[in-house]
């Protein structure tokens, strides 16, 4: 009971900070949010995506939203890359900033297959004479989880995501988890319910860390099994990709915009979604997706709503976990 209150609590003082940053009726609104994670964010430009809903379902309100992107990897992997460093912008020092660059100029070194090494150096290389330029803090930041989720005691996720949650609360910015279920995702329709028993015992585990560091979450394994006993006809991921299809990047932005506002994406006039990955067959079609079908997907009005409920009543569920 003493956890339920306290963590009322502080959603109660979270949601009343949203209200003084979006401000008044008719005043401007700016949201600064901050995305971490790999393909399962970069897909479908899904931070684009949740920025067109946030912006439909407040109006006056400009959500600027900046990509972390390292392919594959986890939370421990950003870590080692010095994405803390772009979490902590509003503090970071010239000195933090070239020891991480000294870092990841000896791990370039020693290590010369390490195809992210040098992607994170260019970019932290571009940072160090802009530190100054970059003071605004961040209001939320999102970490996004991949298969560090799912394994171990803690797992890799609940290890990394509070020590991010750390320096993104010092500076006063909300955390948002992003759980990703790639081992999940159907790429054919189903016949039958899947089994909801180990869905719950991650959710359970997801839960528990969001208590720990005080954190909303978009719970993507609840909402797709969700999705899978409603709608069992929809395909959640591709067939030649293991990736979310455009359906699940949907359902993923919905649920991501429930936790941002903690309100019903129910309404909101986005119907469409385009993939950043095309065909590679013999024409290399860039109007089709990996699976040869339509680049962008165009929702019936069945769908789009069906798909919002889902994710809103996925994410009304999980709060019932925490």
């Amino acid at each position: 009971m003493t956890r339920l209150l306290h963590r009322s609590a502080f959603f109660a003082l979270v949601l009343a900070s949203f209200s003084m940053a979006v401000g008044a009726e008719g005043e401007k609104k700016t949201l600064n949010v901050l995305f971490i994670g790999n393909s399962f964010t970069a897909r479908h430009n899904l931070s684009t995506v949740v920025k067109e809903m946030a912006e439909a379902g407040n109006p006056g309100l400009t959500f600027n939203r900046t990509d972390v992107i390292y392919g594959g990897r986890t939370l421990k992997d950003h870590w080692r890359l010095g994405t803390q460093n772009i979490v902590k912008q509003s503090t970071l020092t010239e000195v933090e900033e070239k020891a991480t660059i000294a870092a990841l100029e000896k791990d370039v070194a020693a290590n010369p297959k390490d195809k992210y090494a040098p992607s994170a150096l260019e970019r932290h290389r571009a940072l160090l004479p802009k530190i100054e330029a970059n003071r605004q803090p961040w209001d939320i930041v999102v970490l996004q989880s991949y298969r560090d989720d799912i394994e171990g005691d803690p797992t890799l996720y609940a290890e990394y995501a509070p020590k991010f949650a750390e320096l993104i609360k010092a500076q006063g910015a909300r955390v948002i988890l992003y759980e990703t279920t790639p081992t999940t995702q159907n790429d054919k329709p189903l016949t039958a319910a899947p089994d909801a028993a180990p869905v719950l015992a991650k959710e359970r585990a997801i839960a528990a860390v969001a208590n720990k560091i005080e954190a909303s979450v978009a719970p993507m394994a609840l909402v797709a099994q969700r999705c899978q006993t409603e709608r069992p006809d929809l395909t959640l991921r591709f067939v030649n990709d293991a990736h979310l299809n455009q359906t699940m990047a949907y359902l993923t932005a919905c649920t991501l915009y429930a936790a941002l506002f903690e309100k019903s994406p129910v309404g909101l006039p986005v119907n469409s979604i385009t993939d950043t990955r095309s065909f590679e067959g013999e024409r290399n079609d860039k109007t089709k997706d990996r699976d040869g079908n339509p680049i962008t997907r165009q929702f019936s009005d069945k769908d789009r709503a069906d798909l919002q409920r889902i994710a809103w009543e996925g994410w009304s569920e999980f709060q019932k976990l925490r």
